[in-house]
C-alpha cells in the first residue's frame, strides 16, 4: 500500500497560488535535499489536471543538467486528476478522471511506495479533507502576501495534524513536516 506526501511552498498567510513569489528568497541547498528526500522515495506523481498543465511544459523540456529533479518529473508515472482531458501529453501517464476518494484510495492500495504531489491545491484540499494525505511538506516563506489562493480555503473544515520533521533554511524558508495527528 503507498503512502501520498505533499510538498507545497507557501506563505505565511497560507498563499500557494503562483509561487513566482519564492523567487526573491532564492533556493537553499538544504531545501534541495529535503525535497530530493521527498522524491527519491516516491514512484508515481498525482496531479491535478491544471498543475500537471502548468508542470508540463516546464519539465518535459529539462534534462538532468538544467535540474536535478528533471529525470523525476520526467519519467516518473504520472496521475490526473479532473473532469477534462489535460490540453497536453507528458508521459508516462494516466488520466484518473473527475476527483473521487474512492479513486484514490484504489490508487494508493495499488502503489507500492510513495505518491509525490506538488501545487495542485484543489486536489490536495480534497485529500486532506477525506484524510487520505499521509505526510505534508510545508515550506514556509517568511513573507505574507494578503491575495491569493491559500492552500485552506475559509469555510474548511478543521484539519489537525502532527509535526513528524522541521528544518530552517539560511534563507529564512522553513519545512515543517506534518502527518495524521
Amino acid at each position: 500500500m503507498g503512502t501520498i506526501a505533499v510538498h507545497e511552498f507557501i506563505s505565511l498567510d497560507g498563499v500557494f497560488e503562483d509561487p513566482s513569489w519564492t523567487f526573491d528568497y532564492g533556493f537553499d541547498p538544504g531545501m534541495g535535499v529535503t525535497l530530493a528526500g521527498i522524491t527519491n522515495a516516491s514512484n508515481a506523481i498525482l496531479l491535478g489536471r491544471r498543475t500537471y498543465e502548468m508542470f508540463a511544459p516546464a519539465w518535459s523540456t529539462r534534462t538532468v543538467q538544467d535540474d536535478p529533479g528533471a529525470p523525476f518529473f520526467n519519467e516518473t508515472h504520472k496521475y490526473v486528476v479532473g473532469a477534462q482531458e489535460p490540453d497536453v501529453d507528458w508521459g508516462p501517464s494516466t488520466r484518473l478522471g473527475a476527483y473521487h476518494p474512492d479513486a484514490i484510495r484504489k490508487l494508493k492500495d495499488d502503489t507500492d511506495g510513495v505518491i509525490y504531489i506538488s501545487g495542485s491545491g484543489q486536489l490536495v484540499r480534497a485529500l486532506l479533507q477525506e484524510a487520505l494525505v499521509d505526510d505534508l511538506h510545508l515550506f514556509v516563506y517568511p513573507v505574507a502576501l494578503g491575495q491569493g489562493r491559500r492552500l485552506w480555503d475559509d469555510g474548511v473544515d478543521t484539519t489537525r495534524l502532527a509535526l513528524k520533521a522541521h528544518d530552517v533554511y539560511d534563507n529564512g524558508v522553513v519545512h515543517l513536516g506534518y502527518g495524521p495527528a
